[in-house]
């Protein structure tokens, strides 16, 4: 078989892990923020953490939906997770829980979350987060897209959605669940499966499956010359079978998440991020996407995280003595 062909790119992609990962330990040392780098490209633009748990999202779906109380029921925690993650925003999540008091299943009814976002819309909010694309699940027939959603979440529910996911055999399997379901494309069903891997409801390892979104297919269409040769998942299992080897290899230091290596998710996503970073430190690059520039900047939020992972990881524990 034909060997990985690297490219300018590759070294950069580790390099970028490990800054990434200073910054994040640099915010939890409350190091003052004009010191978290001096990358002036990460100064300048938005990226994501090189854990994926650790983006601040994802940190309040697993605190603040997910763990929250331990009294919610097996079908309450789906149906949380399905809801937040349906618009991936914490203010609208944050507003439907001012309204309600508390979110459960059982309570739920879909004309008066309707309502209540259609309140929350005429006062000039956004429902969802533009960190990536819900399509409008337009099989359900509303003119809005929130609507659309609420009632492909009820279809979802009531088609006995928790006891499939309690005897699924395999976070594959999650993902092919996810993905029979309207409006659901290979990328979103993958991102949920992670989330709801998250959860006590599976249990399987990350680095058990992956699918490769457009972002990070991009990514590696820019550090290898010959990546059309291989699966992009072959290739985030290769990035993440060599990650030591590689760190060593360029005589970084890369801190991991208090003994948790970057698993294949985290992969994935570090070449969504080198393909945006490289716009910038390597113009000359150009990727499959073919695009030329960052779109977001980094604008500090000053709003403190009390960083918590899922119980089963076993690193919550060494959290406050970093």
């Amino acid at each position: 078989m034909n060997k990985l062909k690297k490219t300018e790119p590759y070294e950069y992609y580790w390099k970028f892990a490990v800054e990434r990962q200073n910054i994040f330990f640099n915010r939890i040392n409350h190091v003052n923020s004009q010191y978290f780098t001096k990358d002036t490209i990460l100064q300048e633009y938005k990226f994501t953490n090189a854990y994926r748990a650790s983006d601040r999202v994802s940190q309040f779906l697993i605190k603040n939906v997910i763990y929250k109380d331990i009294g919610y029921s097996n079908e309450d925690i789906l149906f949380r997770i399905l809801l937040f993650k349906l618009f991936n925003k914490i203010e609208t999540w944050q507003y439907l829980e001012s309204q309600l008091n508390d979110i459960r299943y059982d309570s739920f009814t879909y004309k008066q979350y309707n309502q209540l976002l259609d309140n929350y819309m005429k006062k000039g909010n956004v429902v969802y987060s533009n960190a990536y694309m819900m399509p409008s699940a337009v099989k359900f027939g509303q003119q809005r897209k929130h609507a659309n959603h609420l009632l492909l979440l009820e279809y979802m529910m009531k088609d006995n959605l928790t006891e499939k996911v309690l005897h699924i055999n395999s976070l594959q399997d999650l993902y092919l669940l996810l993905l029979s379901y309207p409006s659901f494309g290979k990328f979103l069903a993958f991102q949920y499966a992670i989330d709801i891997n998250y959860s006590n409801l599976t249990n399987f390892s990350e680095n058990d499956f992956i699918v490769a979104g457009p972002g990070a297919i991009d990514g590696i269409s820019k550090c290898f010359s010959n990546y059309k040769d291989f699966s992009s998942e072959y290739i985030i299992k290769y990035m993440t079978e060599r990650q030591d080897e590689e760190f060593q290899k360029y005589d970084l230091n890369f801190k991991s998440l208090w003994g948790r290596n970057l698993h294949l998710i985290d992969c994935q996503n570090l070449f969504c991020e080198i393909s945006k970073y490289t716009r910038v430190a390597l113009p000359h690059i150009e990727g499959k996407a073919k695009r030329t520039r960052i779109k977001q900047k980094f604008k500090q939020n000053h709003t403190p995280i009390e960083f918590f992972y899922p119980p089963k990881w076993n690193i919550n524990q060494y959290i406050k003595g970093n």
